[in-house]
């Protein structure tokens, strides 16, 4: 069933091609010179120019395709620009002042070849305990500053966070030193060194790592795991038409850029013949992990992973076997480097099916009559590392008509030295001798441009609440009433609202236009998410001010074009005065929201505290979330699926005749003993 189609014109929401980016540099550097591109990516087509076009895709002449620049010119001064791909001209060019652009990671790789060679940072290393000759050992992960009110805006800096590595091969975290240059991208070079009033000198305690040898050293890896592979002898189930997607009534088209990574667009799901739409967009758009640590200079570390360096620039290149089994097919990606030459990340996107367990089940206990139907599920997935963290970004589609967006933390903890004996004073924990894990969070950012069964959507916040009626009443006699209470958000200050666990909130987005016919409710696709940790940072802290979104769980604007980063569009070294991004896009809340073509923002995540279990390498945690069509069909959709088996109460009395048995002939007993396994379906 599966295939792959390749086609010559670019589907209006393609990333921009090599030859799409080599043009737009060109003509750039013909026009400005010398410049650094921190940015060459598809300017995102205006949504009602674009829904003309998946209209009438024939008829309708395509959106104009422009690449959305942005360079940094000698001297510092950053440029915004848009450049008319196929007229091959500049259309706009704006000078942002007193705003600094993502950092890419070629600035970052440089930072760590400064600090081996300066002299206060070697007088910084020789007091913590490491040789002069040992420079080569001294690593750094590079950060945004954040914001430092000493330094502003407009100097363009990094802050580098210290480590020493006694071997190539070992863990550098479990070395952290204790001082933090600063570094000036314009000057390259140092300009300042925090230090604490408190020295930590470097401890080299005994060696844990996390490599192949290491663990075979401390007694070898588990020998008691027998291979289990995932096979697909006729192929795929999904259909690939360029990067248009195909699968279990599911039809949407597959972008990339880079700051979000993975984005999906024209979302929809055919309906018995009927296409219905979904959503226009679906992305992350933003994430923060504040760090809980009040003590100068950490309260700078609070890191915007998408807006201050890109999920997509971060993205790893998947590994058959490895970060994706079974049938794989793989997506790249393409970004300009600082020069203006083409960094290609192979395999950026993988797309494969996992089997889901039962999809739905039921058997009579009166006749053994039963049916069993097996789900799977299609996975999207990028993974991108944020210097030690890594994160597995998983967008799950079920068969049901159910999104899930799931992502997987994993990687490394940020750490800090500690002395022997010294007190956290609970802002971390010691998960290894001289490794100080501060607490931190992990806050994301779900963009969901709604388009359920049409553009014009509406929010209701649902509860799980008793009956109002006290016990004895006429209305609630036995005391036992309940029902969902739901709360209209007709405006975007009635939007901002918070996750309650007592009463199982969740939200749904709305077609009021559309009944069920059977409910007599909207047609609707629910949010449930209860991974939903608020803002620790208190209101009026540095972090509450930079990241505005993550104040609330929920928030809803109206659309307006471009309104896609939720911090901002330059995020690295704000001041959060004024908040940008979507406090900005919030007003002063009276903007009607109540059926309108609306974005639903969600913040949800997870507080890390860490353990030792953590360390030296972090199992991988799971958050996850669900989209699930509530009201939005008239029956279960899946039952079309082919069951593994089916009998109904006459096919049992008949001995069997007519039954349906397509259970999975390669499964076996795990322990033949020579007596009859007897199905688990029958």
């Amino acid at each position: 069933m599966g295939s792959l189609a390749d086609t010559s014109v670019p589907h209006p929401f393609d990333p921009l091609s090599i030859e799409e980016i080599q043009t737009a540099v060109s003509v750039v550097k013909k026009a400005h010179g010398d410049v650094r591109f921190n940015v060459v990516s598809l300017l995102e087509p205006r949504k009602a120019e674009m829904q003309a076009w998946l209209e009438k895709p024939d008829t309708t002449p395509p959106p104009t395709r422009f690449a959305n620049i942005v360079v940094i010119a000698p001297g510092g001064k950053v440029y915004d620009g848009l450049v008319d791909i196929k007229g091959g001209k500049i259309v706009e060019w704006e000078h942002m002042e007193g705003m600094q652009p993502i950092i890419t990671m070629e600035e970052l790789q440089v930072v760590e070849h400064k600090i081996r060679t300066d002299p206060r940072v070697i007088e910084q290393c020789v007091i913590s305990g490491i040789s002069e000759s040992d420079m080569d050992k001294v690593y750094c992960d590079p950060w945004t500053i954040g914001y430092d009110e000493r330094h502003g805006s407009l100097v363009r800096l990094q802050q580098a966070l210290m480590y020493y590595r006694p071997h190539i091969d070992d863990c550098q975290y479990q070395y952290p030193l204790d001082f933090c240059p600063i570094y000036d991208a314009g000057k390259g070079e140092i300009i300042d060194i925090d230090i604490p009033k408190i020295r930590r000198p470097l401890r080299l305690e005994e060696k844990i790592n996390y490599t192949a040898a290491a663990v075979e050293k401390a007694g070898g890896y588990r020998t008691d795991l027998k291979p289990i592979n995932i096979t697909q002898p006729e192929g795929v189930s999904f259909k690939l038409t360029g990067r248009e997607i195909e699968w279990q009534n599911w039809k949407f088209h597959i972008g990339f850029n880079y700051r979000e990574g993975i984005v999906m667009n024209n979302i929809t799901f055919n309906d018995k013949g009927t296409v219905r739409p979904i959503f226009y967009r679906l992305s992350l758009a933003e994430m923060v992990v504040p760090y809980g640590n009040p003590e100068h200079p950490h309260q700078r570390k609070h890191a915007f992973d998408l807006g201050e360096y890109g999920a997509g620039y971060m993205t790893n290149s998947l590994s058959l076997g490895c970060d994706c089994k079974g049938s794989i097919h793989y997506i790249d990606a393409h970004f300009p480097t600082r020069s203006g030459a083409i960094n290609t990340i192979k395999n950026a996107i993988c797309i494969h099916e996992e089997d889901d367990g039962i999809l739905f089940k039921h058997t009579d206990f009166r006749d053994e009559s039963t049916i069993v139907t097996r789900a799977r599920k299609l996975i999207i997935q990028q993974v991108f590392t944020a210097a030690n963290y890594e994160y597995a970004v998983q967008w799950v589609f079920h068969q049901d008509g159910t999104i899930q967006p799931d992502i997987r933390l994993t990687g490394i903890l940020q750490t800090y030295s500690i002395l022997e004996g010294e007190d956290t004073h609970g802002w971390g924990t010691q998960v290894y001798p001289g490794v100080n894990a501060h607490n931190h969070q992990h806050l994301f950012s779900l963009r969901i441009d709604a388009n359920v069964d049409g553009p014009k959507n509406t929010v209701f916040m649902a509860d799980a609440v008793p009956s109002d009626a006290p016990v004895g009443s006429p209305e609630n006699y036995y005391g036992n009433a309940f029902y969902a209470k739901r709360t209209k958000l007709a405006t975007t200050g009635e939007s901002k609202t918070d996750y309650n666990g007592a009463t199982s909130r969740t939200w749904d987005i709305c077609n009021t236009n559309k009944l069920n016919p059977y409910s007599k409710k909207p047609v609707s696709y629910k949010l449930v998410s209860r991974e939903v940790p608020g803002l620790l940072p208190k209101e009026g802290s540095l972090v509450w001010k930079r990241a505005g979104f993550a104040r609330h769980a929920v928030h809803v604007t109206k659309y307006k074009d471009d309104q896609l980063f939720p911090a901002g569009q330059h995020v690295p070294q704000t001041s959060g005065e004024p908040s940008r991004g979507l406090p900005e896009w919030m007003g002063d809340g009276t903007e009607s929201i109540d059926n309108e073509d609306i974005v639903l923002w969600h913040t949800f995540g997870v507080t890390h505290i860490p353990a030792p279990e953590d360390f030296p390498v972090m199992p991988a945690e799971p958050i996850t979330l669900l989209l699930r069509p509530r009201n939005f069909f008239t029956s279960n959709p899946v039952m079309d699926v082919p069951p593994s088996y089916a009998s109904t109460p006459s096919q049992v009395l008949a001995g069997g005749k007519g039954v349906i048995d397509a259970t999975d002939k390669f499964s076996k007993l795990a322990f033949s003993n020579g007596a009859n396994g007897k199905s688990c379906c029958a």
